[in-house]
């Protein structure tokens, strides 16, 4: 795990090292500085010169200087190498995730990514921050003034024989118990995140039935179980600062008490700046241990962070390229052979079974069949979102396994019916088709996918400002410029997946209209719930429960398949196309 994150240091290395070195200038500077200030109490009890005194006076200034300025230093290094490692690894996760195939990402939920990508990265950010200033400075300074402390003090410093056990025990006792409260809070933080996501993507809904309360109280409930967690961790390690004072109290008294003892008896062994010196020692060791307890414990706290980063970095994609892949696609015909899928190996139906189909260049195809007939499902293999079980997809001739995915996926485009738009104007959303379309073009294809009629309404024109997913536009009109943002793209297929559930029969017709005016041999692929909506296409497909149920054309349907003629007799006869 952590050779995983070294790579993500890369041109961050010197800032890190320059920390290093830093702090352990700083760390023998400041083990000195008591040393020097011991020896100089000692001589001004003897007698010394004024003129030795200011010299050893502006020595001590001097390095008193120099510690602050390789701590300064440091401090602003070490950020510099902390927030750079950070973006390194939300650079490597946010990359990784853009490599995942559906199947991968159905494995994390949405809430869960955002929570690697922000609270788990961050929480690694301070513990390798810590790492390369705390964790550096206080073994050498815990070690460096227990040496020094024997030096000057000699049985005197014995107490931290006694001190420092007890400190320790008292610290691992503190991290034992905190930890799981804090590894408890990371999977709640996944639950406050997914509740947020869910209320502001369905905003609208929860106001239309007037739920502001109930959303209320599940967030309420999400925050005071990351509430009650962390009071829970925070109460325990709180005993760290009066473990911490009761050590440090002790350690002063016993030293001072004993050191004035030895110096009022004029017995040998310690004298006055001596024991200046010893309890200068004595606080630099006991703070140094503080400071080792607070890094354990918050490389405790980040263990978990950085376990659920790796799993993400770590995730093999489902679907990779292969060796030697395609890179044309030569047409827009779609074939199936024998296919069978399931969106989880570990699921006990197939979503698709036995899937035989044989759909030519040019054609239009119409998809229809109830809710969780596997429409969704049978399209999302044409562009590789998912891999088959078992059978093949074949897309211009050619196995869609064999393909480059990128050059797969530019020949297809899709149009769904929850499509997003992304925040910018309404010509930036357009141009995610074709990125060097030009107005002209634009205008066009706006024309036939009839969103011309409310673009010209607005007082920007094209370039009106879309809000995040598109909150400031209508269902309707948001399906409509997703559509000319798919024709804008000239794919060789173009899936229609319920794409203009929102739109009225007449302007429905006048898209398929323009369509097979704008793209004669392009492929089109459209599900639909209304029959007018695919009754003029080329083929129709008929699924019921993941199998095919009747493949022909509107007539040929109407005569031999049940759940068609069903359908169909149901929306004409006081059913939707009457409405």
């Amino acid at each position: 795990m952590l050779k995983r994150f070294l790579k993500c240091v890369r041109e961050y290395k010197r800032p890190t090292i320059v920390t290093l070195v830093l702090i352990m200038l700083e760390v023998v500077i400041d083990v000195i500085i008591p040393f020097i200030v011991a020896r100089l109490v000692n001589d001004i009890r003897a007698g010394i010169k004024m003129a030795e005194i200011l010299k050893t006076g502006g020595v001590l200034f001097v390095m008193a200087i120099a510690s602050l300025l390789c701590g300064g230093i440091a401090g602003f290094s070490s950020a510099k190498a902390a927030a750079g490692f950070a973006k390194n690894v939300r650079h490597d996760v946010f990359s990784k995730i853009n490599s995942f195939s559906f199947g991968n990402i159905d494995k994390f939920s949405t809430s869960s990514l955002t929570t690697r990508l922000t609270t788990d990265i961050t929480n690694v950010q301070m513990s390798y921050m810590m790492l390369i200033r705390i964790a550096v400075r206080a073994p050498l300074m815990l070690i460096f003034s227990i040496v020094m402390a024997y030096i000057m003090g000699g049985s005197l410093a014995g107490t931290f024989v006694v001190v420092i056990p007890v400190l320790v025990f008292g610290l691992l006792m503190v991290a034992k118990y905190a930890m799981p409260a804090f590894r408890s809070v990371f999977k709640k933080y996944d639950k406050l995140n997914e509740s947020v996501e869910e209320n502001v993507r369905g905003m609208r809904v929860v106001k239309g039935f007037a739920r502001e309360e109930f959303e209320k109280k599940k967030f309420n409930k999400a925050a005071d179980d990351i509430r009650a967690d962390f009071t829970k961790a925070e109460r325990i390690v709180a005993l760290n600062a009066p473990i911490m004072q009761f050590c440090i109290y002790f350690n002063m008294i016993f030293v001072m008490t004993a050191g004035s003892y030895i110096i009022i008896g004029h017995k040998s062994g310690i004298n006055v700046g001596e024991l200046s010196s010893m309890l200068t020692y004595g606080m630099q060791i006991l703070i140094n241990l503080m400071m080792l307890s607070m890094i354990y414990v918050m490389l405790t706290m980040s263990a978990e962070s950085m376990k659920r980063i790796v799993e993400v970095l770590n995730e093999e994609p489902t679907i990779k390229d292969p060796e030697n892949p395609v890179t044309f696609v030569a047409d827009g015909s779609v074939v199936f052979k024998n296919v069978n899928f399931k969106y989880e190996r570990k699921a006990k139906e197939y979503a698709l079974r036995n899937i035989n189909i044989d759909i030519p260049s040019g054609a239009t195809v119409g998809i229809l069949g109830g809710t969780g007939s596997g429409k969704t499902a049978l399209v999302s293999l044409i562009p590789r979102l998912y891999d088959t079980d078992s059978g093949e997809v074949l897309v211009g001739g050619v196995n869609v396994k064999d393909y480059l995915k990128y050059d797969l996926r530019n020949a297809v485009a899709c149009v769904l019916q929850k499509n997003l738009l992304f925040s910018g104007t309404i010509k930036d959303n357009l141009r995610w088709g074709n990125e060097n379309a030009t107005d002209s073009e634009i205008k066009e294809a706006c024309k036939l996918a009839c969103c011309d009629e409310f673009i010209d309404t607005f007082k920007d024109g094209y370039d009106t400002k879309i809000e995040q997913g598109g909150t400031n536009v209508s269902g309707g009109q948001k399906q409509r410029l997703c559509i000319a943002r798919a024709l804008l793209k000239k794919p060789k297929i173009l899936i229609l997946d319920d794409s203009t559930s929102a739109v009225d029969t007449k302007t429905d017709a006048e898209i398929r209209a323009g369509l097979k005016k704008y793209l004669p041999n392009t492929t089109k692929i459209v599900i639909a719930q209304r029959v007018s909506s695919i009754s003029d296409s080329d083929m129709i497909i008929i699924l019921d429960g993941g199998e095919v149920s009747g493949i022909g054309t509107h007539s040929e349907l109407l005569a031999t398949n049940e759940i068609y003629k069903e359908m169909y007799i149901q929306q004409t006869n006081g059913g939707e196309e009457n409405a």
